[in-house]
């Protein structure tokens, strides 16, 4: 399957080596509102590349960016009121459900630009 990214060319999912962070008080449904994502330090650079996206209606394959991930570097202090860090695979191996279907939605790096994307697949060994 091919996806498009509404406003941005390319793209490319979370290198293996990332980890999470989750607030043990959680008040918002969607999980993801409730976690720090931890970037190696030598991905600093792309932080604000670090994206929750979600499919749009219809049958196209076509994805919209929903909002900005809460991140930070691998070298920070956890925040208080925090557990972790756990990895993120394979907490994103598995796709989650409402009670009726699949939430198609992924955290992904995007990018406008060919340069900032082939820079980002460098530093990331992929």
């Amino acid at each position: 399957m091919d996806m498009i990214i509404r406003g941005y060319n390319f793209f490319c999912d979370m290198t293996p080596d990332m980890q999470y962070l989750r607030n043990h008080d959680a008040v918002d449904s969607f999980i993801e509102r409730n976690m720090i994502f931890v970037l190696p330090d030598r991905l600093r650079r792309f932080r604000k590349n670090l994206y929750h996206v979600r499919r749009n209606a219809g049958p196209s394959h076509e994805y919209s960016p929903l909002f900005r991930v809460r991140s930070q570097l691998r070298s920070d202090p956890i925040p208080a009121g925090y557990d972790g860090p756990f990895d993120v695979f394979p907490f994103y191996a598995n796709a989650t459900m409402t009670r009726t279907r699949h939430k198609d939605y992924y955290v992904l790096f995007i990018f406008r630009d060919k340069m900032s994307w082939t820079r980002f697949r460098q530093i990331a060994g992929e």
